[in-house]
């Protein structure tokens, strides 16, 4: 064997041994499918410290629309789905991961709103939740459009009543995503809702949400998270 095909031979045992240890860390795989996408990058992605957001692994779409992302997780934790098609927008799709597979397909089209996932527990609660919350969303539209019109035409009284309306929907949604968090104690998707979703709550609530989550829970990167939050606002009372 020469010198040059032991450096070489070599280099693809290297190469082999990274491979395995990759595929050995990678306890989560993302099997996507852009549907109309011919050209363009997309992310997995997750948040780091602040502002800030990790690439967890990426892949160069050229002509195929289905594609593999593969990380390692220690926990159920939402993680982002990014594309990069050179338009000069960022176009994401959150997901709550976990361990083992989760399947997302979508369009170029419709990138954000298209998307169906497959995948945790924690990702059908989410769902579940969203889909309530649209509704509220969609009232709201609906009270902010005919508070402008009530504004424009001067109408007070109407405008004292959409305003009232709206806040009691407020508190409707705040209800049942405090309500939500209470019945799935059990899940990481209740953390995750007091701290992203309802920060603004009594703290009252806040509280019952914390010291309803079971250990494993608590000990979660969220229920940690919400532990620090609730211990902050007691250090500053």
């Amino acid at each position: 064997m020469t010198k040059l095909n032991k450096v070489l031979s070599l280099l693809l045992l290297a190469i082999i041994v990274v491979s395995c240890g990759k595929d050995k860390e990678a306890n989560f795989t993302l099997k996507g499918s852009v549907k109309g996408l011919k050209k363009g990058v997309v992310y997995l992605q997750k948040n780091g410290d602040s502002t800030s957001i990790i690439d967890l692994d990426s892949i160069v779409i050229a002509g195929q629309p289905e594609f593999t992302l593969q990380t390692n997780l220690d926990e159920p934790i939402l993680l982002y789905l990014k594309l990069f098609k050179n338009d000069g927008e960022e176009h994401y799709i959150p997901f709550f991961a976990d361990k083992g597979v989760t399947e997302i397909s979508t369009t170029l089209k419709n990138f954000n709103f298209d998307a169906k996932i497959t995948g945790s527990k924690q990702q059908k609660l989410l769902e579940n939740y969203l889909k309530i919350i649209s509704q509220f969303n969609n009232q709201n539209l609906e009270l902010i459009e005919a508070n402008f019109i009530a504004q424009k035409t001067q109408d007070s009284i109407l405008v004292d009543s959409l305003n009232r309306q709206s806040e009691r929907l407020i508190k409707r949604k705040y209800s049942y995503t405090i309500q939500f968090a209470l019945n799935n104690k059990d899940s990481e998707i209740a953390p995750y809702l007091a701290l992203y979703e309802i920060p603004a709550a009594n703290p009252i609530y806040i509280d019952s949400i914390y010291n309803g989550l079971t250990n494993t829970v608590k000990n979660s990167i969220y229920g940690k998270k919400l532990d620090e939050v609730i211990a902050n606002r007691k250090s500053e009372e």
